[in-house]
């Protein structure tokens, strides 16, 4: 896809997803968007331009560290259920609950019992949140292994990227098999009539992340906000008169004379 119809196009769907905001914001609803797949599948840059233009305190991005020893105590959902919306919120979650069965089961992370439970547990839990009025949204962004690759050595020789890239990416790569058994086995339990998977493919960012933002206002049902006319006030100083300059502490300007 050339950048110029990327461009337009993501210009359109994020003024829709303004929309989509709104209109969560005005009926008081509670969405809650699951991003999974494999390292460097494009599950981060999708979140950005689904975020880019939307309020902070609307739309908010969940991106959990490993558990603390605390954490590793609790039941399992339980730091995710923190991060649930309230009426009128939307939650991103760049990864989720389904740690347990992918990372923390290939890894040994967890034991065995830990993942099983997983697994019966998750579709209830999933049934549970969907009874209590969330709209819950699951996208599994699939990535090529030449194309996965090639997205690591890029991460590994862009300065701005290299922070990316972690030992657990080495280890994804020489996991490959494992991870798609995993996979497969995670959407034979938990691709649910009430909670069903939506597969991306990501080996086009610019595609998959277009795609994706399109399917996401597909599944929400909203109307379009009409904002009143708002007519500026003039401004009144009331005599005020401004400190001079020089009494402040003013950042250096390095490019004054810069052509635009």
């Amino acid at each position: 896809m050339k950048k110029a119809h990327y461009e337009a196009e993501l210009k359109r769907l994020q003024v829709e997803l303004v929309a989509l905001q709104e209109w969560i914001k005005q009926e008081g609803l509670k969405v809650v968007v699951i991003f999974e797949g494999r390292d460097a599948a494009g599950k981060g840059g999708t979140i950005k331009r689904i975020t880019e233009k939307l309020n902070p305190r609307v739309c908010r991005i969940a991106a959990l560290p490993a558990p603390s020893d605390r954490e590793k105590t609790q039941w399992y959902f339980q730091r995710y259920v923190a991060h649930l919306p309230a009426a009128g919120e939307m939650v991103l979650f760049d990864r989720s609950w389904y740690n347990r069965a992918g990372v923390e089961h290939v890894m040994g992370f967890c034991t065995e019992t830990e993942y099983n439970d997983f697994l019966r547990a998750c579709p209830e839990f999933e049934r549970m949140l969907i009874r209590s009025g969330i709209t819950l949204i699951k996208y599994w962004f699939s990535v090529s292994d030449q194309v996965q690759e090639a997205r690591f050595l890029e991460r590994l020789n862009d300065p701005v990227k290299r922070w990316k890239f972690s030992p657990m990416d080495l280890e994804s790569r020489s996991r490959w098999q494992l991870y798609s058994q995993a996979k497969d086995r995670m959407f034979a339990h938990t691709d649910t009539r009430h909670a069903p998977w939506f597969v991306i493919d990501s080996d086009d960012k610019r595609k998959a992340r277009l795609n994706c933002i399109r399917h996401l206002l597909s599944q929400i049902p909203y109307e379009k906000i009409e904002y009143p006319e708002i007519v500026l006030p003039a401004l009144d100083s009331r005599g005020y008169v401004r400190p001079p300059m020089e009494e402040q502490t003013i950042v250096t300007d390095h490019y004054d004379g810069e052509e635009e």
